[in-house]
């Protein structure tokens, strides 16, 4: 159990600082992540990894000579925020571009793609690479959407040896996914991993059994069958038996990783160990230079998974190239000064564009809607929780309250500042994502910044804009979080809310009634979401225990929907 910490909403910053205290020689403190202390040759590929915290030594862990040039970290099993991956990435950043490698999970691919695309705009060349090594969490004609886990460190590993050598972005960039196509994991639970804070674990295994197959992931997530414990030598030939299935054609040789979850101890993975490379040489496989250890992470999970990466020349060499990094050193030392140059972090206070007086009264009634919204999604924290744990990681309630509270706080201070309506929700929809992180907070923040597009400084927000905006959310959402109807996400009830709200208003309905109309709609869809199996996000490995259990991010949208009913109804009433 997560028992050592002050307050639970600071326990990931405060771990990453008491890291990057600790190992000063590899890493120096960045808003948002890690950058290495060591000095980086002009041109070189930067690589920049990350994911959510309580993965430890994922992701900030590889950092240094061999390895990643910077990692970003989210809050608990959360995606860093857009501007957390850009700040970090532009921190990195040596003029020969930037590979930028995640776990393949709907929040960081969000995040990590929009971030992206920010930094292209600026002119940085940067490439993206999801890992998709569970074996368990798709099959493999749809490789493309497994989860990334323990194979993070190897395709990382050869991204960073590629990039350490002086390799091009493009040779970097097709060596990585070279190794990714080539790397596989399977992995166990004998028991769930509880958050910071939390009563309790955020799923249990019934005695004498264990979580294995489908749906064991590294954020919480339960597996969808159970089985009697194995021997050593039982669980050796079901994680060998399950990756050689997918050997490539030809391989022999293979880099191996045995992974512990966050509680299974060294030496029982030792005793592993001596099962698994039983099994491998058995089905002549030659390994090559095997690491046991923990390597990514899911907090106190008791577990284990077993990764190959199947090798060729060029990956072998690269493999056992030399790295430096605190989680994992290969070789001689690389050679390295410390870094003399001077970070500058401080984002510095936000300025905004001249607005109207019209406009400023309406930035002032969106800041107390968004107050509102705060206060009901901070009421309903744990019961959104609940529901996101029956297939998911829990995290939504506490991802909810977090973001919608930054939100607040970034609208009261944009009027503080005299801003107009569309610059509060603007930076309103910046804050929520920046502080919940995950795939709930880059959504919301991608539609209140979407939405804002339809208000400007100049005018008051009118009725019709206020209509135009929901479209522009949806279809910003949409976009880039590539759901849709029946995905079992918030999709399925913006999207009723959004055509409700129009047809309503287009009949000449005045906005408090159409809105209304529209959060009904969007209530109803969200419970309706409880038939449906979902196909986007983490719950979708888990399909059959998500069946009877509405979304919560539907669930969310609509409370959200309500609140701002309300507070329509009740200024309309004077």
């Amino acid at each position: 159990m997560t028992t050592i910490f002050d307050a639970p909403e600071d326990f990931a910053t405060t771990a990453l600082a008491g890291f990057a205290a600790i190992y000063q020689r590899n890493v120096r403190l960045v808003k948002g992540g890690v950058v290495r202390s060591t000095k980086v040759p002009k041109g070189k590929v930067a690589v920049v990894v990350g994911g959510g915290s309580g993965h430890y030594p994922a992701f900030a862990g590889y950092v240094g000579p061999g390895l990643a040039d910077a990692a970003v970290a989210g809050d608990v099993f959360a995606s860093p925020s857009t501007a957390a991956v850009a700040r970090v990435c532009r921190h990195a950043d040596q003029g020969g571009g930037v590979l930028l490698g995640f776990g393949n999970y709907a929040g960081d691919v969000l995040n990590f793609g929009v971030a992206a695309e920010r930094l292209r705009s600026e002119g940085i060349d940067v490439r993206i690479l999801p890992v998709t090594d569970d074996v368990a969490s798709a099959p493999v004609d749809s490789w493309a959407k497994r989860r990334g886990i323990a194979g993070d460190l190897v395709v990382f590993k050869i991204a960073g040896a590629a990039a350490e050598a002086g390799k091009s972005l493009d040779e970097v960039e097709r060596l990585a996914r070279y190794a990714n196509d080539r790397t596989f994991s399977f992995g166990v639970a004998f028991g769930g991993c509880t958050l910071p804070g939390a009563a309790g674990p955020l799923f249990t295994v019934p005695d004498g059994q264990m979580a294995m197959a489908l749906g064991l992931g590294i954020h919480g997530e339960p597996g969808v069958s159970e089985e009697p414990i194995a021997t050593a030598s039982d669980l050796a030939k079901l994680l060998t038996g399950k990756l050689l299935a997918e050997r490539p054609a030809g391989a022999s040789k293979a880099a191996a990783v045995l992974n512990g979850l966050g509680a299974t101890k060294y030496e029982e993975l030792f005793v592993l160990w001596t099962a698994v490379a039983k099994e491998l040489a058995e089905a002549g496989v030659e390994v090559v230079d095997p690491e046991c250890g923990e390597f990514v992470t899911s907090l106190d999970m008791q577990g284990c998974s077993l990764t190959l990466l199947w090798l060729n020349e060029e990956l072998e060499a690269l493999w056992r190239a030399p790295a430096d990094a605190p989680v994992l050193r290969k070789g001689v030392i690389i050679a390295a000064e410390p870094a003399t140059d001077e970070i500058v972090d401080a984002d510095g206070p936000q300025s905004f564009a001249p607005a109207s007086e019209a406009s400023k009264a309406s930035g002032k009634c969106i800041a107390r809607l968004i107050g509102n919204i705060a206060d009901a999604l901070k009421e309903a924290e744990e019961e959104l929780g609940r529901i996101d744990a029956f297939a998911g990681d829990g995290d939504h309630g506490q991802g909810m309250r977090r973001g919608s509270a930054a939100a607040s706080d970034a609208a009261q201070t944009a009027v503080a500042a005299g801003a107009g309506a569309a610059s509060v929700l603007a930076a309103a929809g910046d804050a929520w994502a920046d502080r919940a992180g995950g795939t709930s907070g880059a959504i919301w923040g991608l539609a209140l910044r979407s939405w804002s597009n339809a208000f400007s400084d100049e005018d008051k927000a009118s009725d019709a804009a206020t209509v135009e905006g929901s479209r522009l959310a949806l279809e910003g959402v949409t976009r880039l979080g590539r759901a849709r109807v029946g995905d079992k996400t918030l999709v399925d009830a913006l999207v009723p809310f959004v055509e409700t709200l129009e047809r309503e208003s287009a009949a000449g309905k005045p906005l408090v009634e159409a809105w209304n109309a529209a959060a009904t709609t969007a209530q109803e869809a969200a419970d309706a979401t409880s038939a449906l199996t979902p196909k986007l996000g983490r719950a979708r490995p888990l399909a059959e225990k998500s069946i009877g259990h509405p979304d919560a991010g539907a669930v969310s949208l609509a409370l959200v929907a309500r609140v701002a009913g309300a507070f329509l109804k009740e200024a309309a009433a004077g």
